[in-house]
């Protein structure tokens, strides 16, 4: 299963722009494979925590030899309270998952006592991917049939699914149109290869 990278439109932040409005960002988004199982442990006030490693994998053709190149970038995630346990549940190693969040560096002391920093990114929400059978689906309950990729935001909601629609059709009156933006982008008809 190849995974693609996502596009983003941002617009163009210009010197007089980035003055004016002081603007910053620290979004991620992460969309690549377990290389572990999730290590889900608790706090001593009962909070779940729950570390993730997910590789990303890019791929490409060298223009000097013509050879297919590729690389692969490791992740640490970490998932708290409700998102934690759903991904200690559901996710396995080898599994596709999505994930959006916030970096964010914190400073520790080893065994030895040396001060380490580490960067992870804090998810603020989790989409599982695939079916049961391909690892996701955390969305539903055990009579339901099919897998679909349940997402689940910082609070534990669940949020709207953006993979395949599921087993049972959806009636046409349940689905609301999307809010129109200001962007000048809701109306676009997907080009895009993938």
């Amino acid at each position: 299963m190849g995974l693609r990278a996502i596009i983003v439109a941002i617009p163009p932040l210009t010197p007089k722009r980035l003055e004016r409005n002081m603007a910053s960002v620290n979004k991620v988004i992460v969309l690549g494979n377990l290389g572990r199982d999730p290590e889900v442990r608790y706090t001593p006030n009962g909070n779940a925590v729950c570390n993730l490693r997910i590789a990303t994998t890019r791929n490409w053709k060298s223009k000097d030899s013509g050879e297919k190149m590729e690389e692969t970038e490791w992740h640490s995630v970490v998932l708290y309270d409700r998102q934690a346990e759903i991904a200690g549940e559901y996710l396995k190693k080898g599994r596709p998952v999505y994930i959006e969040g916030r970096l964010k560096t914190r400073k520790w002391t080893d065994k030895e006592g040396v001060e380490k920093y580490t960067t992870e990114i804090v998810a603020d929400s989790m989409q599982l991917l695939g079916g049961r059978e391909g690892g996701g689906g955390g969305g539903g309950n055990a009579e339901d049939e099919g897998g679909g990729g349940g997402g689940y935001s910082e609070r534990g909601a669940p949020q709207q699914q953006r993979s395949a629609p599921a087993a049972r059709p959806v009636p046409q009156a349940a689905a609301k149109p999307a809010p129109k933006s200001s962007t000048g982008f809701d109306n676009m008809d997907d080009d895009i290869p993938f």
